[in-house]
């Protein structure tokens, strides 16, 4: 009943429809025996009775029954269409709103597929539910009453007679309640299906590099299998209970024209009532059978109900409390203290201090794994540390409004998603009303703009998935351009600019000191040019900050940054009097760094 109690608060605002529904629901109702209770009346006057003069009124009412009985069933089925898409519009607006606004730890766990599945197939059997299985419900309930009403009305002893079978009926129908964990197994197979489906198409290009395609067949065929055997488990629960309903709702033809035949030749029936009670046995009959799909369909409805009520329960942890700071400037002083960080158990950052004032450049490197990104997901808050405190402008930004502080921040990602769209509308993705002058002058500022004009719609070009079709440099110049147009008082750089050349890097390295000097900027990266200009830089190491300080205090400590300095480099900064000879400018590591 939870179920449905919660299916309510999405019917309520459709309670015209559902009123309007019922109402045509009792006109067909009431047409639909209309029929029979005329051809009883028929055999009786016309056919025995020899009034033929009647025939063709007895034909227009039949005709006009049949007419309003459809009429009424469109106008009904209608009402609850209006009804079960109307709820479905709202719940998938519900659901959507709530994963927008739940935390990046949500989808840690969550599989791609499983979260497709809630909003489609999911929604799909809530939608059938209401438009069929509710409708269907109400008719056959309107069918047993009206049906046994008449019935009675013309034989109480042939009507009693059908009761015989009732006791069995009703002990199947309580059977149905196993059905229920079978209905619960179909759809954690499908969501199987979905998610190794999701995958394999995402990562088709990894896929085919190495080769993987059998492994991948495999794989799903398992998954398919799997939803194979659920399913069959259900057809096998299903006919320990169908076909003995069946059987049953059969037996009421049997009893019927033994017992009413009888009564017939006795006397105690008119040929006419034996017809009116054959044609109404059937709207009895009918709602047997009905009410085993109405099940199914309830139980159905009940598995796909608990995910989403799942879904609809969850709850991000990021969240706003006791907000200071709310539609202000950010300047973009930012100060860790004593932080740590824990995901799943596994401390991942350890007693972190630093502090970085407006418009300075802090860069963090460190092998991977070490906690970098880590750094920079606590300053946006996509997690919340473990102990301690992140601090902007002096403020914990657990007292900051997350969207006035996000609004502030922008981020070139390790990870970068580009959107099947032109890349104007990826570039102003975080800007929608920005003119195309502005997308192209931050375009330049990132060394896009060549190669942009270069395709062959230009900034009006649609990429495909994730930036297919586009190197790694140009998706990393495009994620940068997006930042930039923000104009944020944070700008995080997550190894933005790792797979650009050289000329490309320090291009951009150099537009960023001139024009975005007033910008605090993290910059997260593998290369040692990328860092070597900061105010700050960070050396992390499984989760420790085992080094900090400019690029010239940490050479002269001889440790971890000066060794991979000179790993990284090498040869190349010792040769006497190097001189790196750009289109854009020179370069002159003399001798060394």
């Amino acid at each position: 009943m939870s179920s449905l109690k919660w299916l309510f608060k999405y019917l309520k605002k459709y309670k015209w429809a559902a009123a309007l529904a019922l109402i045509f629901t009792l006109l067909q109702v009431l047409f639909v025996f209309a029929q029979p209770l005329l051809l009883g009346s028929f055999v009786d006057h016309v056919i025995k009775g020899g009034k033929f003069n009647l025939l063709w009124r007895y034909a227009s009412f039949l005709i006009c029954t049949l007419v309003l009985k459809e009429a009424s069933t469109y106008i009904k089925q209608l009402c609850c269409e209006r009804m079960s898409q109307g709820a479905i519009l709202n719940l998938r607006n519900t659901l959507f709103d709530k994963l927008s606004k739940l935390d990046a730890e949500f989808f840690d766990h969550s599989r791609t597929g499983d979260i497709m599945a809630r909003l489609t197939e999911d929604t799909e059997a809530v939608r059938m539910f209401i438009s069929g299985s509710i409708p269907s419900f109400v008719l056959q309930i309107c069918y047993i009453i009206v049906g046994f009403t008449v019935m009675f009305s013309v034989s109480i002893k042939l009507t009693l007679s059908l009761f015989v079978i009732a006791p069995f009926v009703a002990v199947l129908s309580f059977k149905w309640q196993s059905v229920r964990k079978s209905f619960m197994l179909i759809r954690e197979a499908s969501s199987e299906i979905n998610s190794v489906t999701q995958e394999n198409i995402s990562g088709n290009r990894v896929v085919k590099a190495y080769g993987r395609e059998n492994y991948e067949l495999e794989k799903f065929e398992k998954a398919n299998k799997k939803y194979f055997d659920k399913s069959m488990d259900y057809c096998f629960a299903w006919m320990k209970i169908g076909p003995p309903m069946n059987f049953c709702v059969s037996m009421t033809n049997v009893i019927f024209i033994g017992y009413g035949g009888y009564m017939l030749m006795k006397g105690a029936l008119t040929m006419g009532q034996f017809t009116t009670v054959e044609g109404i046995l059937w709207c009895i009959v009918q709602p047997m059978a009905a009410f085993v799909n109405i099940v199914m369909q309830y139980h159905r409805f009940v598995a796909s109900s608990i995910k989403i009520r799942k879904l609809e329960d969850a709850e991000p942890k990021i969240k706003n409390h006791k907000v200071l700071i709310k539609d202000t400037f950010i300047d973009g002083k930012i100060e860790f203290k004593n932080v740590s960080f824990a995901y799943e158990d596994k401390k991942v950052l350890k007693t972190i201090n630093f502090s970085v004032k407006p418009g300075q450049t802090i860069g963090i490197i460190g092998p991977t794994g070490s906690g970098k990104t880590t750094v920079v997901n606590l300053i946006s808050r996509f997690y919340d540390v473990t102990e301690g405190a992140v601090y902007i402008d002096d403020v914990n930004i657990k007292n900051i409004d997350i969207t006035t502080m996000r609004k502030h921040i922008a981020f070139a990602m390790q990870d970068i998603f580009l959107f099947s769209d032109t890349i104007e509308a990826n570039i102003a993705y975080g800007v929608p009303g920005a003119s195309h002058e502005d997308v192209v002058r931050v375009a330049k500022a990132a060394d896009a703009h060549e190669f942009i004009m270069n395709l062959s719609d230009g900034y009006d070009t649609i990429i495909g998935e994730r930036g297919v079709g586009l190197s790694g440099g140009q998706r990393q110049r495009l994620s940068l351009a997006r930042a930039l147009l923000k104009n944020p008082s944070i700008l995080i750089l997550d190894d933005t600019t790792s797979a650009v050349d050289m000329e490309t890097e320090f291009f951009i390295q150099n537009t960023l000191n001139d024009e975005y000097s007033d910008k605090t900027k993290i910059i997260i990266a593998h290369r040692i040019s990328s860092v070597k200009n900061a105010d700050l830089i960070l050396v992390l190491n499984n989760g420790y900050i085992i080094e900090w300080g400019n690029h010239e205090q940490l050479i002269k400590e001889n440790g971890y940054y000066k060794s991979v300095c000179f790993d990284q480099l090498g040869d190349f900064n010792k040769a006497p009097g190097y001189k790196g000879n750009y289109p854009r400018f020179n370069v002159d590591f003399g001798g060394g760094i």
